[in-house]
């Protein structure tokens, strides 16, 4: 069976008449096979170029919001750099070889720490789920050979709990402590606690793009840990909620349905697991009239959002379907 047969409506259909070059771009690379122009022709759009115009001289982006808890060492312009990163090498293809990503790149792992691991969205505490969030951009950009980006994922794999899944530190207390601790020495994890499915899933991302580290068998385990906890609540505050499972982004953010049923797609996991299996039903099941899925964080501000989305849910049907 094709990947797309199993649908109420071919996701194709709507897919093909977008009118977003980049969206269009990725449907004839990803879902179609066709041959297309290099992928240095999205470079040149609009919306890229826009983003790019307020890039800092030093490669990061200014945080537009207020920075109030600047004072306790937040890092708030390297949460507007990840934030825009995503866009760049996920919706337009950005590599090492356009010299705003070299700069970005190179500023962000300039925040590398002798341990490997980079600080600033939680002060000074530990943050190995934005490590690996981050961590995926700069592989996928190019840098998978970086010794700085290798150091960073022996980094994460020191970080495991005993269960081999990952949690954030800080949220073993109530987040006000952040205010208490933000400036001291990063909070070991208590390994013997259960892994946090939110943290486990963005650090999967970056081994699933590593094409050396996502071979690794403790990245299989925690794959097998992640895809355990689906359609469940997390052991810990923030994003607690079931709810959060259906709540979906693309670029990616968090760990959704979505973003993890991706990360599991590139980690060898195949239909026939009962988790992944659950995981495509409900997709199935919850395709809307258009023969599209529902974007949760960017649909007030992307028209096209239900359509990245979509797209992100046709690529992890073609992995499992047509390998």
């Amino acid at each position: 069976m094709k990947w797309y047969e199993g649908f109420r409506i071919n996701p194709l259909d709507p897919l093909l008449s977008a009118k977003n070059p980049a969206l269009s771009y990725f449907v004839s690379l990803d879902l179609l096979g066709d041959a297309i122009p290099p992928i240095e022709s999205l470079w040149e759009l609009p919306e890229p170029a826009r983003l790019l115009k307020k890039q800092n001289n030093n490669g990061s982006w200014t945080y537009p919001g207020k920075t109030s808890d600047v004072e306790l060492g937040t890092n708030h312009d390297l949460l507007q750099t990840f934030r825009n990163l995503r866009y760049l090498v996920e919706k337009y293809g950005f590599t090492i070889q356009h010299s705003s990503i070299c700069k970005a790149a190179e500023h962000i792992l300039s925040l590398q720490n002798k341990e490997g691991d980079i600080r600033g969205i939680l002060g000074n505490q530990y943050m190995p789920y934005y490590m690996g969030a981050i961590l995926e951009l700069l592989i996928k950009a190019g840098l998978h050979k970086d010794a700085r980006v290798e150091k960073a994922m022996h980094w994460l794999l020191d970080m495991r709990q005993e269960d081999g899944g990952w949690i954030i530190p800080l949220q073993m207390y109530k987040i006000t402590y952040l205010y208490e601790v933000s400036r001291d020495a990063p909070i070991l994890p208590d390994r013997s606690k259960p892994f946090a499915h939110l943290t486990t899933g963005m650090v999967l991302r970056a081994f699933a793009a590593h094409p050396a580290f996502c071979q690794k068998v403790e990245v299989r385990k925690a794959g097998e840990l992640l895809k355990s906890r689906f359609f469940q609540q997390d052991a810990y505050t923030g994003h607690k909620s079931k709810e959060y499972w259906y709540k979906f982004s693309y670029p990616f953010w968090w760990t959704d349905l979505l973003s993890a049923m991706d990360t599991l797609s590139k980690l060898g996991f195949t239909k026939e697991d009962k988790y992944i299996s659950r995981g495509l039903n409900w997709f199935i099941d919850n395709q809307n009239e258009q023969g599209l899925w529902k974007a949760y964080y960017e649909s007030k501000v992307d028209p096209e959002a239900n359509l990245w989305v979509t797209l992100a849910v046709c690529r992890v049907f073609k992995r499992f379907f047509d390998g």
